[in-house]
């Protein structure tokens, strides 16, 4: 599976405008060779350069099967057709882009996590890292596309 962005190449720097010092509105996403039997797709955002450990940008799950990609901004803060958002550890419902302390550049890791499940058993009051925990359960294939964002 290949996961990639038409805003940042893999391993490149994240355009200001899907940070915390831009619109802060989540990159376009898109993904090819899904394996046969994917029943749903989890999509995760996590820095773990964070100072206190891993921070959990994004977590956008229960993605139908036949789903190929996300346009920018479709983490926006309201309910979305066609998947779920967890709560990020800004506590905010949906996407929140890079925002690390000034100095050293941190590495926002995107992983596409297709699922042998077509649903979660989780809610939408639910942390992106409890989505993270469940999802990992029924992992079947993984994509990941990382970007790089300093202040």
């Amino acid at each position: 599976m290949k996961l990639r962005s038409n805003a940042f190449a893999d391993g490149s720097a994240i355009p200001r405008k899907f940070s915390c010092e831009g619109e802060d509105i989540s990159p376009p996403l898109e993904w090819t060779d899904v394996p046969a039997a994917t029943k749903s797709f989890a999509l995760l955002c996590e820095d773990p350069d964070a100072p206190g450990g891993t921070w959990h940008h994004w977590a956008a799950y229960d993605l139908a099967s036949t789903q190929t990609s996300l346009p920018a901004d479709a983490g926006r803060d309201t309910p979305q057709p066609g998947f779920k958002q967890a709560v990020n550890d800004f506590r905010k419902h949906g996407y929140g882009g890079p925002c690390p302390p000034p100095g050293k550049p941190h590495h926002y890791h995107f992983r596409l996590l297709a699922l042998s499940v077509a649903e979660l058993p989780v809610s939408e009051r639910d942390s992106c890292s409890r989505v993270a925990s469940e999802a990992r359960k029924h992992v079947i294939a993984e994509a990941s596309l990382v970007g790089i964002f300093r202040r």
